[in-house]
């Protein structure tokens, strides 16, 4: 087991949802990591490179490789971001040699946070304690891109006290897509209805994923329709005790 970890808490997490940075580092830490934040981290780029503005993305991404050009892992509480670094990197440097190279060696050193549990630690079971019941949603870039839906929740059923309560819609968009959600606001809040419909169907008092933006978006929802349903990030679940 590597003795350090880096942690790139994104932009979200950074400016909105601290309590998931710390609770990914009080995890780590749980599970034998020392753990590092790195105060010059910024963005990986993903906003601008979505909504078109690639020069302004690759100067973020520049910004990223040379901050983590050391780091012996890094860990990132979110299947978006990640799946920007590991797939995306490689096309917005393309006419780099250099950083391209860059971007390829870092690669392999950037892992989702669950992800990173499951086949780095090798640990299933981190001593948690939440009791309620819960539903998991799977998020778009983590499932379709980086292929993650049985590990989260095999992190869940070692979770003491937890019921996990699978939705009918699990799998489908919660219609926030970052500018997606403010460029096609009324299709963005009718993705979101027929998740929260589906939500509710479970009875559970939480919805979990591994993305704060969906869950943002969820909780907005949920407050807007006055559902008394929380929502939290995998990594807070996973620190209760």
């Amino acid at each position: 087991m590597a003795s350090r970890v880096s942690i790139f808490v994104t932009c979200l997490v950074d400016q909105l949802f601290p309590k998931v940075g710390l609770a990914m580092a009080d995890v780590l830490e749980r599970v034998g990591y020392s753990v590092d934040f790195r105060e010059d981290q910024t963005c990986c780029g993903q906003p601008a490179f979505n909504s078109g503005y690639h020069e302004e993305a690759r100067g973020v991404a520049r910004h990223f490789l040379d901050v983590f050009a050391d780091a012996e892992y890094v860990v990132v509480p979110s299947g978006s971001c990640t799946s920007m670094i590991t797939h995306h990197f490689s096309d917005i440097f393309r006419d780099e040699p250099d950083r391209l190279e860059a971007a390829r060696n870092v690669k392999p050193r950037v892992w989702e946070f669950s992800r990173f549990l499951l086949e780095v630690a090798g640990v299933e079971d981190v001593g948690a304690r939440f009791e309620e019941a819960v539903t998991y949603h799977d998020s778009c870039h983590a499932l379709r891109e980086l292929k993650i839906k049985s590990g989260p929740r095999r992190l869940l059923s070692h979770v003491r006290g937890l019921e996990l309560r699978e939705m009918d819609a699990a799998e489908e968009c919660c219609g926030f897509g970052g500018t997606f959600s403010v460029k096609f606001a009324e299709v963005s809040g009718g993705m979101a209805r027929t998740k929260i419909d589906s939500i509710l169907r479970t009875g559970a008092s939480t919805v979990v994923s591994i993305d704060s933006s969906c869950l943002m978006q969820l909780q907005g929802a949920l407050l807007r329709g006055g559902h008394p349903v929380r929502t939290l990030h995998l990594a807070e679940v996973l620190a209760s005790r």
